[in-house]
């Protein structure tokens, strides 16, 4: 499946049982964390060693609840700990990945 075009067409493969396998790793994880499988978003964002990988692994760990360390991501991101909610950060990051694949 290619990559989506919008965040609307994004949100029309969740109803799938995985992400295309074609995907970046980054929009991957994304789609993880739009279906609430934390764990699955988290392994690939921890394995991801740029400031991509960073932010994604903040938003995780605020979606956790642990703002501490969804801190230290978002420096190591270079962004300031978001002041949205957390389904506006999930969209404006999946957004940036649509736009930048």
């Amino acid at each position: 499946m290619a990559t989506p075009k919008t965040y609307e067409d994004f949100e029309q493969t969740l109803t799938g049982s995985t992400p295309p396998m074609d995907w970046s790793e980054a929009l991957k994880a994304m789609w993880f964390a739009a279906n609430d499988n934390w764990e699955a978003s988290h392994d690939i964002a921890q394995e991801m060693f740029n400031e991509m990988g960073s932010w994604i692994h903040a938003y995780l760990h605020r979606v956790e609840g642990d703002e501490f360390n969804a801190g230290y991501w978002y420096r190591k991101a270079g962004r300031s700990f978001p002041k949205i909610s957390l389904g506006q950060e999930q969209k404006e990051i999946t957004e940036y990945l649509l736009k930048t694949n």
